[in-house]
């Protein structure tokens, strides 16, 4: 038994019929109050992911600069008593605790950049992405609204 799949072709399309004083019309204003709300999300996003990333900056440098600070400090701590006997049972522990310390901080430094980096790369990319949208989302309204201009004339 062989399907005859022209005939259940038209039998099929032969249901759909459309009625013929009936024009089917695309409200480009509709339309483009849609694509506007997405555009203005994206463009939200996009304003949002710029102002993290500034914050991530400013945080970035504040560790920074407080690790400074600190060190600073131990630093002139450590200068002034270099002459003077600390008050305590071990100097020496103390000043190699002290030293010990700026090391530390120095390398929590070096982490917090390099997490910083690596914080501003991701909000890079998501912004890139939405940036990519953004265009493509602009271009098919721009297209959309060419076509509705054409179709007007």
């Amino acid at each position: 038994m062989e399907l005859d799949t022209k005939n259940l072709l038209k039998q099929g399309f032969s249901e759909f019929k459309i009625p013929e004083n009936h024009e089917i019309t695309i409200n480009s204003d509709t339309f483009g109050e849609v694509g506007k709300s997405k555009i203005d999300a994206l463009k939200t996003s996009i304003s949002e992911i710029h102002e993290m990333i500034q914050g991530r900056e400013k945080l970035s440098r504040k560790i920074h600069e407080e690790g400074e600070n600190l060190k600073s400090e131990i630093r002139g701590y450590l200068s002034e008593n270099e002459k003077m006997q600390i008050a305590s049972s071990d100097p020496t522990r103390e000043k190699n605790d002290l030293r010990h310390k700026k090391i530390e901080i120095s390398e929590l430094q070096m982490n917090e950049k390099i997490g910083c980096w690596k914080d501003i790369a991701l909000l890079k990319k998501e912004l890139r992405e939405y940036e990519r949208e953004l265009t493509e989302k602009e271009e098919r309204i721009k297209m959309f609204n060419k076509i509705m201009s054409e179709d007007e004339n």
